[in-house]
């Protein structure tokens, strides 16, 4: 067990260790971070979506910008289209599961809004309707993604790639990274910028 433990931490570090040194990376957290404060200050808002461990990572990352992340400050607007039990059971009924976060974005997705779509895979069908759906209506569309960009990466205007394979290590990425956005949007907007 000891063994295990190592060699999982061990491999969380490895991955940060390449993190760190992959400049691109960076670079795409600063631009992400600067077009969701651009779309912020135009009164518009960010939506995330993604499936099992990337819905939890929505819901987590939504809240860090409704609430707050390192300080008390107004809230800033956004939803993880993962929550509403009523809406996704309904389009899972009447139109397949497929379209779960699609007619969300339809609904209430509006030009020059944000769609950060989470998935490990990028192969996730939910989420390539829901970019599908955002760029029909102008919605700038972000990824949240593992090594590959695969399918979601081919139709975002902008994305992470977590220098991993494996599951569980590009959602340890995908939350810190998330984790810096939020904390630099929040900067932004409240003035305790870090340096």
């Amino acid at each position: 067990m000891k063994n295990y433990i190592v060699s999982e931490l061990t491999k969380t570090r490895d991955l940060f260790e390449r993190i760190l040194t992959d400049e691109n990376l960076q670079k795409n957290i600063e631009i992400i971070a600067n077009v969701c404060v651009q779309s912020l200050q135009r009164g518009n808002k960010i939506m995330f979506c993604g499936n099992g461990g990337s819905a939890a990572d929505s819901q987590h990352l939504a809240a860090e910008l409704v609430s707050k992340l390192s300080y008390d400050r107004p809230a800033l607007n956004a939803i993880a289209l993962t929550v509403d039990t009523s809406a996704l059971t309904a389009i899972g009924n009447d139109y397949g599961y497929v379209y779960s976060f699609s007619r969300q974005v339809q609904a209430i997705g509006n030009d020059g809004d944000i769609l950060i779509g989470i998935s490990t895979s990028g192969r996730s069908k939910n989420v390539v309707e829901a970019m599908k759906s955002a760029k029909a209506k102008k919605i700038i569309t972000v990824g949240f993604l593992g090594r590959e960009g695969r399918d979601i990466g081919e139709i975002s205007d902008y994305q992470i790639n977590i220098p991993s394979d494996e599951t569980p290590k590009i959602q340890e990425g995908h939350i810190a990274c998330g984790h810096i956005i939020c904390a630099l949007i929040e900067d932004h907007f409240f003035g305790k910028c870090r340096q």
